[in-house]
């Protein structure tokens, strides 16, 4: 019997217009019914996950927690105060940030207050990005004013350079300025290059909520599409990966959905899975 379903939020749970779809609203109802709690897992910090649940009915998540920056951080749901906290850190934020400015490439820092900092990025970015709250260009050439940050997001449209050539950039700053130990790579949204604090993704996420919560792994289920899905699809009692699941990452899945994610497809994890190991 699966207890705790973690969920990715874009491209697995939200529809293309950032919206749950009303399958997936239909889905909350019948998992609060059965007694299975969903968790939101995001690579966005707390406040931003939150804005797309502001329209429903609070019931349908109440008891719940919220896994957000890769597992960064965990929240009660409707608590913006942290049960758990990991940042990447001032160093290693401010010298991603002076890269993507000596190469122009289009960055977000994301903060542990929920805000968006971003600079160098495309209209097709910029027109998904005035999508969400809390985002400010930022044309500083350093975060020096920054404290902390929870972690940094390169971006292009080609998924490919991404993968290869940038993440090699990447990889060789973080060598030569001996940071490579504390930082891990990651990828997301077919467009994103994420670095984030070393030993610190959704699966660790998931587990240390399921820690918390004193529910085994085997009773949870991890879903998600991209490569910073991974682990926490690994570490689940189950893992699935949504029909839109990027090819490296479909190796990882205990099984590969029939439906998109943003067709809404919890129903197809309830129907196939939840209510069978009833």
């Amino acid at each position: 019997m699966y207890k705790l379903i973690a969920s990715d939020m874009d491209e697995t749970f939200l529809d293309k217009t950032h919206r749950i779809p009303a399958a997936n609203l239909e889905a909350l109802a019948t998992l609060k019914q059965l007694g299975v709690l969903f968790v939101p897992s995001s690579g966005r910090g707390y406040d931003s996950i939150m804005d797309n649940f502001a329209e429903i009915d609070p019931a349908l998540m109440e008891g719940s927690y919220v896994i957000s920056y890769n597992g960064g951080t965990i929240n009660r749901f409707g608590d913006p105060t942290p049960l758990t906290r990991h940042a990447l850190g001032h160093e290693i934020a401010d010298a991603m940030w002076r890269l993507g400015v000596e190469h122009g490439v289009c960055m977000h820092a994301y903060t542990p207050d929920g805000h968006v900092l971003v600079r160098d990025c495309p209209p097709s970015e910029m027109a998904y990005l005035s999508s969400l709250k809390r985002v400010e260009t930022y044309d500083e050439p350093t975060l020096s004013a920054l404290p902390e940050v929870s972690k940094m997001l390169f971006m292009s449209d080609d998924f490919d350079w991404v993968q290869t050539g940038w993440a090699d950039v990447v990889g060789a700053r973080l060598e030569e300025l001996g940071m490579s130990g504390a930082a891990d790579i990651t990828f997301s949204s077919r467009r994103y290059l994420e670095v984030i604090p070393a030993g610190v993704n959704k699966g660790t996420g998931l587990v240390e909520l399921a820690g918390i919560l004193g529910v085994p792994a085997a009773e949870t289920i991890g879903m998600g599409d991209s490569a910073n899905d991974r682990e926490m699809i690994e570490v689940a009692g189950l893992g699935l990966g949504v029909a839109n699941v990027t090819p490296d990452v479909r190796p990882s899945c205990d099984a590969v959905l029939e439906t998109t994610g943003m067709a809404g497809a919890l129903p197809e994890v309830i129907s196939h899975f939840v209510e069978p190991a009833r």
